[in-house]
């Protein structure tokens, strides 16, 4: 009676490799690794940001924006992820203000006659944020779970960049409003940072989906000059994003 032939041991390798192969896919893409549990961390009453760096990472199959996660407390947390809604809009945003600042950075307003400075897009969540701690490639990130947000709850805005983490402690400042420049405004010619930046949000608006001439007021009567960019910009921001009051310095 012929007896059978053992299969060849390149045959079985080839089909543990596969497996292998196969196991490696669906622990990158996340259905074999154990759930995180999702956490919420800011104020329920406040405004949390996230501003990008420039940096993207691949995770459960999208490329998502790092950077970091400045809560209402003043907390900043590094190595953070958006992932979800508005993860390309935000790499898209970011990107463009970083080409204009390429373009515009170093040359001389021509209002206040001093150099642009460097400006930087945040993402203002009203409410906490729901976060999840993840190990990618060794590395533990901070995972913003942005679908588990109302869209009407995340708007953008951009700022000068040693400005960002004032800019949301204004926010959540009592007292903080918002109101718009008028084309001849007298904060355009200031020859400090104010006046430069106050330009030069406009001038962005010119380049890319933005839009600018706006500043925070502080209950001091300091201002902040911000511009948005058209989306993300939901409507429980909208005292930020929609303004109708204008700004007069002598108030």
């Amino acid at each position: 009676m012929p007896v059978a032939s053992p299969r060849p041991l390149y045959a079985v390798i080839g089909v543990v490799v596969t497996v292998i192969v196969i196991l490696a896919a669906l622990y990158a893409g996340g259905a074999l690794r154990p759930q995180a549990p999702v956490r919420y961390l800011g104020s329920p009453s406040g405004y949390e940001a996230f501003v990008p760096n420039g940096q993207t990472v691949n995770y459960s199959g999208q490329t998502d924006p790092v950077g970091d996660l400045i809560l209402s407390n003043g907390t900043t947390l590094h190595d953070v992820i958006w992932n979800g809604q508005y993860a390309s809009t935000i790499i898209n945003n970011h990107n463009q203000i970083v080409q204009l600042n390429g373009q515009f950075v170093g040359q001389t307003d021509p209002i206040n006659h001093q150099p642009y400075e460097p400006l930087q897009d945040a993402y203002v969540i009203d409410g906490s944020v729901p976060i999840k701690l993840e190990i990618i490639n060794g590395q533990t990130y901070y995972v913003i779970e942005a679908n588990k947000i109302n869209p009407a709850d995340i708007a953008g805005f951009y700022t000068y960049d040693k400005w960002v983490s004032n800019f949301v402690a204004a926010m959540n400042m009592p007292g903080t409003y918002a109101a718009a420049l008028p084309g001849n405004s007298p904060v355009f010619t200031w020859t400090n940072t104010t006046g430069t930046v106050s330009y030069q949000t406009m001038v962005y608006g010119q380049y890319g989906p933005f839009d600018g001439g706006v500043v925070l007021v502080l209950p001091n009567k300091t201002i902040i000059p911000y511009g948005t960019p058209y989306y993300p910009s939901g409507t429980s921001l909208n005292n930020y994003t929609l303004v109708q009051q204008i700004y007069n310095p002598s108030s």
